[in-house]
């Protein structure tokens, strides 16, 4: 495995653990906003006591892909920077009014509800315009003015293509939210809540896989070259589609079934998550070696062989920190059911 390869698929971790850990995050804030004024299922109760502790460690990741972008593919950053300013300058700005309630909310009681409605209204507008990143990076989209790359806003806000990986990120963030917020009801013994939440990943989905098919389908028009390579991976694809209807039907089951000592709402969960693990692998594998196609790929934009042999060390150093407190924050938060319960 070369220098690039293994600098490709840190940064595209990052990125897969943030999108999906980030979904979480995101739907759970809109499902705040949703059942604000039905305190009877404590559906919002539910979904801010999840918030309160995760926000600020999804936001770890973000910080991670920045920065590993910056100093493992200098050479992208001008083009990426050219192409993504006004989405990414929309994303930091609601990032940082998000973040903000999250943090005043806890100190001044009264900002209850407008954190409930701030989370509500990122929780979709964040991940749409950050799945936007995809297809801008696919080709097409943009026009080059005396050497540089610029996003052509009138093929942008036209393309069929960009709606359909708008439509899929927000779906996939509402159903896999809903799906760990069932599961966050369940062992908190919420059962109104409970059964809203899986109410809504029964609803959403068909939504979501229908959303995914329209994205293949669209990518066949606008992107021809990656739809040919993602055609290399369908075993990858026909794995993921096998995880999403495991996990669907297994919310059809009775739920208080266990298997190998886990219950049905907590494997829905990891299944799903699988679901996109595999897809993203696939997707992933099949844009390489382009990080903007056709103009930037990883070898033109890749940092020199001693900085990155540097950076790695440091970034090991940093996972063999982090990672024992990741782990700890998943017991502590999600399966510390005396903290769930609000005991």
């Amino acid at each position: 495995m070369t220098d690039t390869i293994i600098a490709i698929t840190l940064l595209w971790i990052f990125v897969v653990i943030y999108s999906v850990a980030a979904s979480f995050d995101f739907g759970a804030g809109f499902w705040s906003m949703i059942y604000l004024n039905r305190e009877k299922t404590k559906a919002t109760q539910i979904a801010n006591r999840y918030l309160s502790p995760s926000w600020e460690v999804v936001n770890v990741f973000i910080v991670l892909i920045v920065v590993a972008l910056v100093t493992f593919f200098p050479g992208a950053t001008y083009t990426l920077a050219s192409l993504l300013l006004v989405p990414g300058c929309l994303v930091v700005l609601l990032i940082l009014i998000r973040s903000t309630f999250m943090v005043f909310s806890h100190l001044i009681y009264k900002y209850d509800k407008m954190l409930s409605i701030v989370s509500g209204v990122t929780g979709i507008l964040v991940p749409a315009l950050l799945i936007s990143v995809l297809p801008v990076t696919q080709g097409g989209l943009s026009r080059t003015i005396n050497g540089v790359e610029y996003l052509d806003w009138g093929l942008f806000l036209t393309s069929p293509h960009v709606y359909s990986f708008i439509g899929l990120a927000i779906s996939s963030t509402l159903y896999l939210s809903s799906l760990l917020l069932a599961d966050y009801s369940f062992v908190a013994g919420e059962k109104q809540a409970f059964a809203v939440y899986r109410r809504d990943a029964v609803l959403l989905g068909p939504i979501t896989l229908l959303a995914a098919l329209v994205t293949v389908l669209t990518m066949q028009i606008e992107a021809k070259w990656l739809y040919d390579r993602i055609l290399d991976y369908l075993p990858w694809l026909i794995a993921s589609a096998v995880c999403f209807f495991i996990s669907y039907i297994s919310l059809m089951l009775p739920q208080d079934r266990r298997y190998f000592g886990i219950h049905l709402p907590r494997i829905a969960v990891i299944v799903a998550t699988t679901q996109y693990l595999l897809a993203s692998y696939a997707y992933g594998a099949a844009r390489l070696p382009y990080i903007v196609y056709p103009q930037v790929t990883i070898e033109s934009s890749f940092t020199h062989p001693d900085t990155f042999h540097a950076l790695f060390i440091c970034y090991m150093v940093g996972f063999a920190i982090l990672v024992p407190g990741f782990i700890y924050f998943w017991r502590l938060f999600m399966r510390d059911e005396q903290y769930v319960r609000q005991k």
